[in-house]
C-alpha cells in the first residue's frame, strides 16, 4: 500500500459501516487521519468501530433526512475541530426491473437516499469548510451514471444525478480550498449485491474488460488520494475505476 499523507486531517464518511465505505475509512486512518462514520444501521456501526480500531467516530445518521444530517455535521465539527474531507458513499441499487414496470415507492427510494442524501451531505458540510477555506469531497457515483444500465433506470439516473451536483458544486467552489470531485466505479462485490439480480450481477461483469469486479480496496485508494492536499486542481471532476468499461 502507497503512503497517502493525511496526517491531522478528519473525514466524514457516509455508508461507512461496511464495503466501500469501510475500506475508505481504513485508508484514511492508514494515512494518519480521524474519520467519523456515517450510517443508518446501528449494529453495522458497533462492528466497524470494532474494526477499526482507531478510537473512530461513529454515529447514526439517516442521509435522506436533512435534520439528522445537519445535526451530524455540526456535532462532528465540534466534537473533532474541523471537517477536512466528505466522503458521501451512502447508497442503495433498487429492484432490477424495467422502466416501465419499477415500482414508484421503490424509485422515490433510491433518489431519497442516492440523490436526496448525496445533496444533504454536500450542503451541511460545504458550510464548515467554508470557514477553514479548506476541503475534499468525493461523491461516490457509478459508471451506471454514464451509460444506463438497462434494468437499473432508478440508481443510473440516480448516479448521473451524482455526477450533476458534483460537476455544479466543484465549479461553485472553484476560488475557495474546497475540492469537488467524485468517482464512477463499474461494479464492486459488496454486500449491495445482495439487492440485485444475479442476472444483472452477470451483466455488468460482461461490461468490464478486466473480466473481474473491483475491489474495495482499489476504490479506497483513489478516494483517499482526492482526499489529500495533493488533489490541488481537479475539481467537478470525474475519475473512472471500471476495468476499462467506461467509453468516455
Amino acid at each position: 500500500m502507497n503512503q497517502l499523507d493525511f496526517n491531522g486531517r478528519t473525514a466524514v464518511i457516509t455508508g461507512g459501516a461496511a464495503g466501500i465505505g469501510l475500506a475508505i475509512a481504513q485508508r484514511l486512518i492508514a494515512s494518519g487521519g480521524r474519520v467519523s462514520v456515517w450510517d443508518r444501521d446501528a449494529a453495522a456501526l458497533e462492528k466497524a468501530k470494532v474494526h477499526l480500531n482507531a478510537g473512530v467516530d461513529t454515529r447514526v445518521v439517516d442521509v435522506a433526512d436533512a435534520a439528522s444530517v445537519d445535526a451530524a455535521a455540526q456535532a462532528v465539527a465540534s466534537a473533532l475541530g474541523r471537517i477536512d474531507a466528505l466522503v458521501c458513499s451512502a447508497g442503495i441499487t433498487g429492484p432490477n426491473t424495467a422502466t416501465w414496470q419499477y415500482p414508484v415507492d421503490a424509485w422515490r427510494q433510491v433518489m431519497e437516499v442516492n440523490v436526496d442524501g448525496v445533496f444533504l451531505c454536500n450542503r451541511a458540510i460545504v458550510p464548515v469548510m467554508l470557514k477553514q477555506d479548506y476541503g475534499r469531497i468525493v461523491n461516490i457515483a457509478s459508471v451506471a451514471g454514464k451509460e444506463g444500465n438497462p434494468n437499473a433506470s432508478a440508481y443510473s439516473t440516480s448516479k448521473a444525478a451524482v455526477i450533476g451536483l458534483t460537476k455544479s458544486l466543484g465549479k461553485e467552489l472553484a476560488k475557495t480550498g474546497i475540492r469537488v470531485n467524485c468517482i464512477t466505479p463499474a461494479a464492486v462485490k459488496t454486500a449491495i449485491f445482495d439487492q440485485m439480480s444475479q442476472q444483472h450481477i452477470d451483466f455488468m461483469l460482461s461490461k468490464i474488460p478486466m473480466g473481474r469486479f473491483g475491489q474495495v480496496a482499489e476504490i479506497a485508494a483513489l478516494v483517499a488520494w482526492l482526499c489529500t492536499e495533493d488533489c490541488s486542481f481537479s475539481t467537478g471532476a470525474v475519475f473512472d475505476l471500471s476495468g476499462g468499461r467506461a467509453t468516455y
